[in-house]
């Protein structure tokens, strides 16, 4: 039903020429199924791709709220959004503060919450703010450049055991030890600043035993350290309840994630909350009282389709899960 619908809905987009800066917008407006009046939450707004096809399905009275931690995010959207006028309304803050964003926006309930996870185009495609090694930059990575430590930070501070535990659980990179202690060894000499030093320095290490590779050998690093310094995946099982907990009964939650640690902990929190029961087996009747609040919509994540991943390739990893609230 879904994949039907989101199909009729990339047709009608393409027909009327409409961008395709989203990730799965089609797949992701056949699950939410916004209509005239309603209200929605962008929770991760970026460049506001999402919150623009949301607005145009919500017309003529309809509204969207988007959050975004990055606040020039907010701004270029708020920007790029304004012809619809105080129908979208732009917050900077955290989407795991949903339920306290959404007090302050006057909202009580809302009737879906869409949140693309991850780093965001204006993020990755800005040489200046360090998420990319395709361009030698300070070595920032904060979502917000406002407050918290960078990844410089963490490069020139923690020590070899801190440093592979980051590398091993957030990036999976099967070489954390000694990309570590390169990167102690080599701080001693020059403080490690920049995209370039870094990738560099992890290239080295990783191709000395590794020989040829699929992906840039620096990919993963980079990856761990962005998720540390924005602590990505421990806020994501608190932000799925608190979106369920902002939606209406029959509102929707969509969260596209783009790897598999992202992917896992959606998965775990929705199918917690879609779960009436967690007694132990064995109990002849239930004594937790507990009863779901959600039922699943995706027992499979959606995927992008093939017509999409040749148009825009960073939408490869892309996975769509959701959930309606009951």
């Amino acid at each position: 039903m879904i994949a039907e619908r989101a199909k009729a809905i990339e047709t009608s987009l393409e027909a009327s020429g409409a961008p395709h800066e989203p990730v799965l917008v089609a797949e992701s407006l056949a699950l939410l199924a916004p209509g005239p009046g309603m209200t929605f939450v962008d929770a991760t707004l970026g460049p506001g791709g999402h919150a623009e096809a949301l607005l145009d399905r919500v017309a003529p009275d309809g509204r969207v709220i988007g959050i975004d931690r990055d606040p020039r995010a907010v701004e270029f959207a708020t920007r790029r959004l304004a012809r619809f006028g105080d129908r979208f309304v732009g917050l900077p803050g955290d989407h795991r503060d949903i339920e306290g964003l959404c007090r302050e926006a006057g909202l009580a309930a809302v009737d879906g919450v869409l949140a693309d996870l991850g780093i965001s185009s204006l993020q990755l495609d800005d040489p200046a703010r360090g998420f990319s090694f395709q361009h030698d930059a300070p070595l920032d990575m904060r979502m917000d450049t406002t407050s918290g430590e960078t990844a410089a930070d963490l490069v020139a501070t923690l020590d070899d055991r801190a440093l592979a535990e980051i590398l091993a659980r957030w990036g999976e990179e099967r070489a954390a030890r000694r990309i570590a202690r390169a990167i102690v060894r080599e701080r001693t000499k020059a403080p490690i600043a920049t995209t370039g030093q870094l990738a560099s320095l992890v290239a080295r290490v990783v191709a000395a035993t590794s020989g040829r590779f699929r992906i840039h050998p620096a990919t993963r690093t980079f990856q761990a350290l962005r998720i540390a310094v924005n602590r990505e995946i421990e806020g994501l099982p608190s932000f799925v309840r608190g979106a369920c907990a902002v939606l209406r009964t029959g509102g929707r939650l969509a969260a596209i994630s783009f790897h598999s640690l992202e992917d896992r902990a959606v998965k775990v929190a929705m199918r917690e909350l879609a779960q009436p029961c967690v007694c132990p087996p064995g109990l002849p009747v239930c004594s937790c009282g507990r009863t779901a609040t959600v039922r699943l919509l995706t027992p499979r994540p959606i995927v992008p389709s093939e017509h999409e991943t040749r148009r825009n390739p960073r939408a490869r990893s892309a996975r769509l899960r959701g959930v309606e609230k009951i």
